[in-house]
């Protein structure tokens, strides 16, 4: 199986990866990586979520296998005359787990909560939905009252948007609601327990075990919108996802799905070749710097690191079957990815090292010591950051006799560090949320994840963001992306792949390849009541 060649055309989505023994026909035994929080509620933390919610949550909208958007609790959507406000149109008679109408305010209110109580993904509702007021609100300088959205009735909710946002239906797939009846009752304890967590999508929570956050999730009996669950009972178990671990399971009959790490890939591929599924990933890691701080304050010192990275080298050996290089924000066959930006990421010792010794490091010598801050994850991420690390320390000190430490510390932590520029160097991960450019190049965007504040880069965004011409979005796109690589903003490092085998028990399209030839195994709504046993 070629990997390589077959990621180049691939649409892919991100992947959970599922394991375990199924205890009757109708109960499907997996798991998911969030191991560390404490609520299970997707609109109150999305870095320190406890178990899985977007599995038991319904959004306006969300994507199947083949990348395509759906109405989901949204049945319509539109878009007024000047661009700025658009309306969607809930579906009649949904509910809330425990009876109660589901309605248009129970969105608004999760949003405005979300503004009020330090949303850690908060920079996404600006950015990426250009929500009017949303800066102002979470600044405290603007009463929440002014924020952009609102419920006109019970199945209308109208948004406003600071420019013209024509892919705003496709970001609006994580806005999950919060029903305030609840919130009223239990305040900061919703979702906090299985006593006070209902669930809108087509799932229930019925076990909850707070030591690792495992859950048991049944079929909701209220649930009456598109994409019902197809099996009675799904066991989300985060210990059961390690490679190390479901593959010996596997082999003796004990799971159902498992991860495949690259030790594991040529033996799987020789005995089950037909159980076999390849997801390629939106996503992508990389060098992130603290443009303000020495020595990355210093245009050579970025350079010096650009160069200084074999990427093909480090995909083919020690990310071999886990990675394909990265050479531009966006991976193969996502919307808008430009080949033509890929030819300036390339490997060159030489200039490195001219690049450093112009910084006025010679030879590596007075370079402070440094430490590059990663994250603590499971799944694909957890296989591969490790090796790229320890490739990268060898990279740095091989060409340019750098010596660099590695930290890892709790994604919460690491978030948090990384939004205040606590360090000034950061390995970090990104995948997809919605399928637009502007999800990748929102994240560079002044305020936005890293806010690099490089102005000829935000005017260039803010203005493809707003377009309505697609081909003309694009090279607006391209332009913003050759001002990060003359600014060395960044430094792109890989693409990540995923392998997988999955029994013939399972069936649906959740486990079959989509028309690309590639599995989805995710995202958790989509997949996960797209499976059968």
């Amino acid at each position: 199986m070629n990997i390589f060649k077959n990621i180049a055309a691939a649409f892919s989505v991100a992947t959970l990866v599922l394991s375990g023994t199924a205890n009757s026909e109708t109960t499907i035994n997996a798991t998911h990586d969030s191991t560390s929080g404490t609520y299970a509620d997707y609109m109150k933390t999305v870095y320190a979520r406890a178990g899985s919610p977007e599995t038991f949550s319904l959004p306006l909208t969300s994507f199947d296998k083949e990348y395509e958007l759906h109405a989901l609790a949204a049945k319509s959507w539109s878009q007024s005359n000047d661009g700025l406000t658009w309306t969607f149109k809930l579906r009649d008679n949904l509910k809330w787990s425990d009876g109660e109408p589901l309605k248009a305010s129970d969105y608004i209110f999760a949003l405005k909560r979300a503004a009020t109580t330090g949303y850690d993904f908060g920079w996404y509702w600006d950015f990426a939905g250009g929500l009017k007021n949303w800066k102002e609100v979470t600044s405290g300088s603007m009463d929440i009252s002014e924020l952009g959205i609102r419920a006109t009735d019970a199945t209308t909710i109208e948004v406003d948007t600071k420019s013209v946002k024509p892919y705003l239906p496709s970001v609006v797939s994580l806005w999950y609601p919060v029903p305030e009846h609840q919130w009223e009752k239990h305040g900061d304890e919703y979702a906090a327990n299985v006593d006070t967590l209902v669930t809108s999508g087509p799932w229930i929570v019925a076990e909850w075990e707070k030591s690792n956050n495992r859950m048991v999730l049944e079929k909701s009996p209220t649930y009456n919108a598109p994409w019902p669950a197809k099996v009675d009972r799904l066991v989300l178990d985060p210990s059961l996802g390690p490679a190390e671990v479901g593959f010996p399971a596997y082999l003796a009959g004990d799971t159902d799905i498992t991860a495949l790490n690259a030790g594991q890939i040529p033996y799987a591929e020789k005995r089950f070749p037909d159980q076999i599924r390849t997801n390629a990933i939106f996503a992508i890691s990389y060098l992130s710097f603290d443009l303000n701080s020495a020595p990355f304050d210093n245009l050579d010192v970025r350079k010096a690191l650009w160069y200084s990275i074999d990427r093909e080298e480090m995909t083919s050996t020690v990310l071999k079957d886990l990675a394909i290089p990265s050479r531009s924000l966006l991976a193969p066959g996502f919307p808008g990815y430009n080949a033509d930006l890929t030819k300036h990421a390339v490997f060159n010792p030489e200039k490195a090292r001219e690049h450093l010794a112009a910084a006025g490091y010679a030879g590596g010598e007075g370079f402070p010591a440094i430490e590059i801050w990663y994250r603590d994850q499971g799944g694909y991420n957890g296989a591969i950051t490790a090796p790229m690390l320890q490739y990268l320390q060898a990279e740095f000190k091989e060409h340019l006799n750098i010596d660099m430490g590695i930290k890892v510390m709790p994604t919460s932590d690491w978030m948090d560090a990384l939004l205040n520029k606590k360090n000034n160097l950061f390995l970090a991960p990104y995948e997809y949320d919605y399928l637009d450019p502007s999800n990748f190049y929102g994240i560079f965007y002044d305020g936005g994840r890293h806010s690099h504040h490089l102005k000829s880069y935000d005017e260039l965004v803010a203005k493809a963001d707003s377009g309505s011409d697609w081909i003309d979005r694009l090279a607006l796109y391209e332009q913003a992306e050759m001002e990060l690589i003359k600014n060395a903003s960044i430094v792109p490092l890989m693409h990540p792949i995923t392998t997988s085998l999955v029994k013939d028990s399972l069936s649906g399209e959740g486990t079959s390849n989509n028309r690309l030839g590639f599995a989805p195994l995710g995202p958790d709504l989509y997949f996960y009541t797209h499976i059968e046993k």
